[in-house]
């Protein structure tokens, strides 16, 4: 099984993020913009929370809040899950199942250096079945 660590060698350790001071326009501009499903929220270098597509359906639309005029802090999801480069799929996914999240930021040494969603981890496992498959075609046919 894949650890995070190979995960973020081959997907790449950008991590997009804005202010808690941002308005959530902002926020949704730059997740449309760069075709994501979350934001991290940082202050000064540090992650303070996670700005989700979920956040914005629920506490912006369904509460009739106006999003040019709300802060990401308001919304925003302060209590965040990290997983560290060591975790495994299995662990990311377990953790996302039981969680009911879809996004998980890395944290090495206290730095963030990843962020995972199910997409992500669900590709490694999908790949992970592919080789298995493979494995045990080319057994059968020896």
């Amino acid at each position: 099984m894949a650890t995070v660590r190979q995960l973020l060698e081959a997907k790449g350790h950008d991590v997009l993020s804005v202010g808690p001071e941002d308005t959530v326009f902002h926020a949704i501009e730059v997740m449309a913009e760069k075709d994501v499903g979350a934001l991290l929220v940082m202050e000064e270098g540090k992650p303070v929370g996670i700005f989700t597509e979920r956040d914005y359906s629920r506490r912006i639309i369904l509460k009739g809040r106006s999003s040019p005029m709300t802060r990401v802090r308001d919304v925003m999801e302060s209590r965040v899950i990290f997983v560290g480069p060591d975790n495994t799929v299995d662990e990311c996914m377990a953790l996302m199942t039981e969680k009911h999240i879809r996004h998980l930021p890395v944290l090495n040494d206290e730095k963030v250096v990843g962020l995972l969603s199910i997409g992500d981890l669900v590709k490694s496992v999908i790949a992970d079945q592919q080789f298995t498959i493979e494995q045990l075609e080319t057994y059968i046919r020896a």
